[in-house]
């Protein structure tokens, strides 16, 4: 195994596309380090992208957030001003693992490691966050929702890098929330959850929401939030928040739970997370 430490993140998109055989990207570490240990990948070529410039920074954009794509979540949760606005998603990152984990993983080796589960993924998703990805053919930008094609993979081609994460300006009277179902009381995997994004209008109606659903399907999946908008949550709304959520679940069965356990939860969780959300948009501590 070759080990390379890029300065720029065109250097590392190029090392990456060039090697023949199994390449990957170091950022946090959490992730490849656990499955090199465990012999379930033994990839040629390992590049290292936290010296490139800008990578481990969080710096105010068009009115949002530009995260960097090595930002340890441990960071992320000591920012005042993105968990000001997006409670919800910081909320998500920092379910991950341990307090030693929380120093090395990032947000963005969640979304590329794949998993349906993964915890910082629906709330980027519900913040119909996007992303910066170099590669190859040069810079583009993508929603995170597109990031996603199954567990353990993505549509990102061979040689492209994601670099930034991008939460996006918060409207007045905006809030998020991020909730999950675990065996245990931490440490876990997420069995089912649910993020939700809204905004609400002066007089408490919803008038924007967004509603993603994590470890009930292939990858993360967006519920119909209509059935809340012009509502101002109440319990004829949440139940057709539960229902639409429902709808869109297509969970496996295995020992953690059953199909019908984890989409029953989905819908349960979906109704917690948007009465949240809604009470943060509110103001209500």
């Amino acid at each position: 195994m070759r080990y390379m430490t890029a300065e720029t993140a065109e250097a590392a998109s190029t090392a990456l596309a060039a090697e023949p055989g199994l390449a990957r990207v170091l950022a946090g570490g959490t992730d490849l380090l656990v499955q090199l240990k465990a012999g379930m990948i033994q990839p040629d070529l390992v590049v290292d992208i936290k010296k490139i410039p800008g990578i481990r920074e969080i710096t105010p954009e068009a009115g949002g957030w530009r995260i960097g794509a090595a930002v340890a979540n441990a960071e992320l949760k000591e920012h005042a001003q993105v968990k000001a606005d997006w409670p919800g998603v910081v909320e998500g990152a920092n379910l991950i693992g341990s307090t030693q984990v929380q120093g090395r993983c990032t947000m963005a080796g969640n979304l590329c490691n794949g998993s349906p589960a993964a915890d910082a993924v629906p709330g980027l998703v519900a913040a119909d966050a996007s992303v910066t990805i170099v590669g190859p053919s040069g810079t583009r930008v993508a929603k995170v929702a597109d990031i996603p094609a199954g567990p353990g993979r993505t549509t990102l081609a061979k040689g492209e890098i994601v670099t930034a994460i991008h939460l996006p300006a918060r409207a007045p009277r905006s809030a998020d929330a991020y909730l999950r179902f675990i065996p245990r009381t931490e440490m876990d995997i997420a069995v089912a959850s649910a993020a939700v994004s809204l905004t609400l209008s002066e007089d408490g109606t919803v008038t924007h929401a967004r509603v993603a659903l994590g470890a009930v399907a292939p990858k993360v999946v967006l519920a119909d939030a209509s059935t809340i908008i012009g509502t101002k949550l109440d319990d004829a709304a949440l139940a057709a928040l539960a229902k639409a959520a429902e709808s869109v679940c297509n969970p496996i069965d295995d020992k953690r739970g059953t199909i019908e356990f984890r989409t029953s939860t989905a819908g349960v969780l979906a109704r917690r997370a948007a009465l949240i959300a809604y009470n943060r948009a509110k103001g209500v501590k």
